[in-house]
Parts: C-alpha cells; sequence; structure tokens
C-alpha cells in the first residue's frame, strides 16, 4: 500500500511541480517558482509510489462564520494526483489524512471547493447552497452615483489584500484564510489580472476593492476576489465597474450575499437574447460549487444560537470518512449515537434518551441541514437523512437560517 507522509520539501518539490504541470495547475516556468512557498505556508501530504509523491493534499487554517459565530476552519486547499496514480484511492486517503490531522488539532469545520460533486462525498463533505455566478456587461448596470479615482494595487500589495479580505463584510457562510501569504501566491501565480481599490481605513488600508481577469482587451473579465464593509463600498465597486464598460463588455461575478444584482441591470432578458451564443454573452447561472463537513459536533453545537423553537432528537450519524483512515489516527471521524438539542443554547452529548425521535444522517448531510441549506423535509427527499415527519417538520420550523452566502473566497 502506497505510504502516506508529510511533504518534505528536499524530496518532494520536484515531484510536486511535476504533478501539477501534468494537471495544468501550473503552465509556466513563472508560475512554477511560486510553488514551494505555496507547500511551505500550507500542510501538505503526499502518498508516494515507487519512491515519488504522486498525490498531495493541502490544508491551511482559516473561521467560517456561522451565524453571529466564527468556526475554527480547516480549508483544504489543493488536491492533486499525477497521471500514474490514477483511481486508487490515493486522493482520499491523503485527503481523509490531512482532514484528520487538522480535526485532532481543532478545527471544528472543514470546507473546500469541488472539482465534480460525488468526490468529496465519500469524505463526508454535504454540498452547499447555489450560487449565483452573474455575467453582465458593465455598461448596463442603472448604479447613478458617483465613484472616485481608485488606487491601482499590485502584487507587491498583497498584505493590505488580505487584510481587507479579512476585515471584510461577512454573513452566514462566509470564510477567511490564513496566513497571508497565500494570497502573495495567488496573485504571483495569476497572470494578466488587475486590482483596483480604495484606502479609508483610519490608518489608510484598503477597505474595498476587486480583482479581475484581464486576458483580453474587452473581456470578459472574471472577477476572482472583492471585498468591503459596507453596502455603500459595494455600490462604489459596481459604479467604478460600470465606469469601464466603454471598454470592457462583460465581468462575470459571483452574486455577493444580501444583494440581487439583476435588480441593477438594464433589461437583462433582453441582454440575455442578444448575447446568446456569443463570446460575451450575458446569464445567471447557479451551482453549488462549496461543501462542508462538521469535524467537532460538540464544539459546532455549541456555537449554535437559534431563534425557532427547540428540538431534542437523538441523532444516528454515520461518517463516511473512517473507511480511508489509518487504523492508528487520533480521530476517526465522528460516526455515533448524540442526543441533540437545538435552540436558543444548543448542544450535542453521547448517547440515546428512549422517549426521543430519532434522526439518522451522514455527516455531510447533516451539516447541510445545520447550515440551513435545504430544510430536513427537503434533505429527507434527496440525500441521506431520515426520520419521522413530525420531527423533519419540527427542524424546519427550528432550523429558519438565511440561506449561507457564497464563500467569499476562491481557494
Amino acid at each position: 500500500m502506497p505510504t502516506i507522509r508529510p511533504y518534505d520539501p528536499e524530496r518532494d518539490q520536484d515531484a510536486i511541480i511535476r504533478v501539477w504541470r501534468e494537471v495544468h495547475w501550473i503552465t509556466s516556468d513563472e508560475q512554477a517558482k511560486w510553488a514551494p512557498q505555496f507547500m511551505e505556508k500550507t500542510r501538505t501530504d503526499v502518498a508516494e509510489v515507487n519512491g515519488e509523491a504522486e498525490c498531495q493534499a493541502s490544508s491551511t487554517d482559516g473561521t467560517f462564520r456561522y451565524q453571529d459565530e466564527d468556526l475554527v476552519m480547516s480549508a483544504i486547499v489543493g488536491v492533486t494526483t499525477s497521471r500514474i496514480a490514477r483511481k486508487q484511492r490515493l486522493a482520499q486517503r491523503v485527503t481523509a489524512h490531512r482532514i484528520g490531522e487538522d480535526a485532532a488539532n481543532g478545527a471544528e469545520i472543514c470546507m473546500l471547493t469541488m472539482f465534480e460533486q460525488g468526490f468529496y462525498d465519500l469524505m463526508g463533505f454535504g454540498t452547499g447552497p447555489y450560487g449565483h455566478r452573474i455575467r453582465f456587461d458593465p455598461a448596463d448596470l442603472t448604479i447613478d452615483r458617483p465613484f472616485r479615482v481608485p488606487r491601482r494595487l499590485t502584487a507587491a500589495d498583497w498584505e493590505m489584500i488580505h487584510s481587507a479580505m479579512i476585515n471584510r463584510r461577512l454573513t452566514h457562510g462566509g470564510c477567511r484564510l490564513y496566513p497571508a501569504e497565500l494570497v502573495q501566491v495567488e496573485l504571483n501565480h495569476a497572470e494578466k489580472s488587475f486590482l483596483l481599490g480604495y484606502c479609508d481605513g483610519p490608518g489608510g488600508e484598503l477597505t474595498h476593492f476587486f480583482w479581475a481577469s484581464d486576458h483580453e482587451e474587452h473581456g470578459p473579465c472574471y472577477i476572482y476576489m472583492m471585498a468591503y464593509q459596507s453596502q455603500d463600498q459595494l455600490m462604489e465597486l459596481l459604479a467604478l465597474m460600470k465606469s469601464l464598460g466603454d471598454q470592457i463588455r462583460l465581468f462575470q461575478i459571483v452574486e455577493p450575499p444580501d444583494v440581487q444584482l439583476q435588480d441593477l441591470i438594464r433589461q437583462p432578458f433582453r441582454a440575455r437574447m442578444v448575447s446568446e451564443k456569443g463570446p460575451f454573452n450575458t446569464l445567471i447561472r447557479g451551482d453549488g460549487y462549496w461543501q462542508a463537513r462538521i469535524c467537532d459536533l460538540a464544539a459546532c453545537m455549541a456555537k449554535t444560537h437559534l431563534h425557532g423553537p427547540t428540538t431534542r432528537f437523538n441523532l444516528s450519524l454515520r461518517d463516511p470518512i473512517e473507511m480511508y483512515m489509518d487504523a492508528g489516527a487520533s480521530w476517526r471521524g465522528i460516526s455515533g449515537e448524540y442526543v441533540v438539542t437545538l435552540g436558543p443554547e444548543s448542544r450535542a452529548e453521547s448517547g440515546t434518551a428512549p422517549e426521543l425521535p430519532t434522526l439518522t444522517a451522514s455527516v455531510g448531510a447533516f451539516t447541510r441541514l445545520w447550515l440551513g441549506v435545504r430544510p430536513a423535509t427537503g434533505l429527507a427527499v434527496t440525500d441521506d437523512l431520515s426520520g419521522p415527519p413530525e420531527l423533519l417538520s419540527a427542524l424546519d420550523q427550528t432550523l429558519r437560517l438565511p440561506v449561507p452566502g457564497m464563500c467569499g473566497w476562491e481557494f
């Protein structure tokens, strides 16, 4: 069986860069220069095949916003397998090992963005809600407000850019990532892009900005990252985008939380029909592209404060990650029997209470329920979750949460 071990830069650097070139994560020698720093600033495990690293999984620290609470988060920021090591379950084993190490060291929740639905379900992840990706002609924005001359930002501004992302407005489902050097790697890895923003902080700190691709003269331009601390700052950024509409024909952006961008676009249906099948086609597309899983059930429940009626139940929880864990691992998932209380003060305790109804769920399905991705009655139809109808209806009333927003950080 292939060996799974921590990344060793002297042994593994060239091998991992080769793997990244094979999967086209690296397409130039300039990008390859920043791979060692990425490995240095993340926690990386590799699977060794024939004496060389052929599979890699990396994680980093972060926080996840659950209503008004911040959870300790492990973010899986990279999983790759070489051409010669596919279909051997190496990626599952390495990723599970990485999650287990982080959970054993205090991670309460783990999050990732997925390449396809299904693979990470095997490790207990549940899919987040639909996020809207909006493609629009900036000249069609109906915003009529002044904007100031922005500051041109470069890769040299990585520290202030990371600080702006940390201090940006967060809503339920938003996340932050550390350390700051990961933003430096991203900025140097991304070729042909531009960043514009405003430094309105008390000490001249960057408060709001956007980072966009710049591959062609007229776009499309894809917004990689955006931060703001108030809705007024968001509107200034959109007004700035509108000002670029005399040259740029299309922006694509993940819809910010709490707003509906279609409200700000002139004749969106007409624009879609006119641009259909062209390189600057406008549209609104929804998909769930991030996934999350609970790693510490008691800690997550302790930070859950709901406004609905209190509901108590037995939870029979199945965690599929355990089949990929080594026998000696200190954390092997959270399968088990629990008594859960959900309400203004929530908790999870090991055991069962015979007088209570029982909810049976995978950790991925229960994570989705707890986050408010979909109600219990809906998840009982489409996911691995079941219970008495009365309990499902009660959970619908208790878990009346805002739909989690997009995580706000591409990784």
